[in-house]
């Protein structure tokens, strides 16, 4: 008998950070350095707010795009950081960023089209597309280590896109790398899909996680007219260290706002009522405060990556311009799984596999990710218990 299961579940891939997580949650004392988050809990004004707004009863249906003063400060939000202002017809918080990535899916993706999506890329981006019926293009980018830093090659992200490609999709600045496109290699890609007839979905959400002085990484928002196929992501998650909250938005062509009002029902009915007052108070002056608190956290951690790379003889990295994040190559290294399995079981440390973050390139193998969001001790620790295990490895 015929199955009326889509053939495409069957082609998802496990993700190889869970596998390594599998392995290693229960294990005394192991630092985790696999997943994308501080381990700072959410800000206490953050948590009060969201309490206060429940036992006021704030439990019921609201608007399924948000609440109108969450919109409102999300747009105040972008001025602040962008210096451009936002329209809150242009915002719509439907819950998780995924869930933002889905929508923006749903809304120029179907069976049999093409995505082309720069790499390495969090997993969870090329399975939502998988899931949608897309064929999925990664075009990876490439390696200046006598520059140091990552490049993104536009004519090969060009030749990738046919007449099946609906979008592009691009996370800068980058998980894993930390890499941050430029604004000209934005404008290059916006004149390209405006001339195509493509879409660009953009993932922000370390857009003002950066170590450059800016207030925010370059935004397709700078660039992008209102009615431009432009879908921009971000989240609570991490510059507010919400990442359980599960609450993000996502920036559309404002001709698309009435189109979200029915969207929004029919995915998620609204993000949690009141989850979105304490999303409301991130984005107060405190939460301003909090949120740079953490950049310099970050920045400073960087530095002692930066350290640690500068004692080994077998690893090097291409230092990150955004995001909080060391994407290693380590010499030799062939299965990276295998390697992120040993670290747990030989130095008792959770690291990510760099095949997670592709679909079976070579050079991702090289590679494993740690996120350095944590406490600077833990973080130096971790460290150590990684060079120690090197050297046997």
């Amino acid at each position: 008998m015929k199955s009326p299961i889509r053939p495409v579940l069957s082609q998802l891939r496990p993700n190889g950070i869970v596998a390594v997580a599998h392995l290693g949650l229960d294990r005394p004392g192991l630092i985790p350095l696999w997943f994308g988050e501080t381990d700072l809990v959410t800000p206490p004004f953050i948590r009060q707010a969201a309490a206060s707004a429940l036992e006021d009863g704030k439990t019921f249906y609201v608007w399924a795009r948000g609440i109108p003063e969450l919109r409102e400060a999300i747009a105040g939000f972008h001025q602040r950081t962008l210096g451009r202002p936002i329209h809150p017809e242009r915002i719509t918080v439907p819950g998780a960023a995924m869930l933002s990535i889905v929508m923006a899916l749903n809304c120029v993706v179907e069976t049999g089209d093409n995505i082309v999506i720069v790499a390495p890329v969090w997993p969870n981006i090329f399975h939502a597309a998988q899931v949608a019926g897309a064929e999925v293009r990664l075009v990876r980018l490439d390696e200046d280590w006598r520059q140091g830093r990552w490049h993104l090659d536009l004519d090969k992200l060009f030749a990738h896109c046919d007449t099946r490609t609906k979008a592009i999709f691009i996370s800068s600045p980058n998980n894993p790398t930390g890499w941050m496109a430029s604004r000209e290699e934005q404008q290059a890609i916006l004149d390209f899909a405006r001339k195509n007839g493509l879409a660009i979905i953009s993932d922000e959400v370390y857009g003002t996680l950066v170590y450059d002085g800016s207030t925010h990484a370059p935004s397709f928002l700078h660039i992008a007219e209102e009615d431009d196929a432009v879908f921009v992501i971000n989240s609570f998650s991490k510059p507010w260290a919400m990442t359980g909250w599960r609450i993000g938005w996502l920036t559309h062509p404002r001709n698309l706002a009435e189109t979200m009002k029915l969207m929004s029902p029919a995915a998620n009915t609204g993000t949690t009522t009141f989850n979105q007052y304490g999303a409301l108070a991130a984005l107060t002056p405190e939460g301003d405060v909090f949120r740079e608190q953490l950049r310099q956290r970050c920045e400073k951690n960087r530095g002692l990556v930066a350290d640690f790379i500068a004692r080994q003889n077998r690893v090097r990295w291409i230092e990150p311009a955004g995001a909080f994040y060391g994407h290693l190559e380590v010499e030799g290294l062939k299965d990276s799984l295998a390697f992120a399995k040993e670290m747990v079981l030989r130095a008792n440390v959770g690291t990510a596999p760099g095949s997670a973050f592709g679909l079976g390139d070579p050079r991702d193998e090289a590679y494993v990710r740690i996120c350095f969001a944590r406490d600077p001790d833990g973080l130096s620790e971790g460290l150590k218990r990684i060079e120690t295990a090197l050297a046997s490895v």
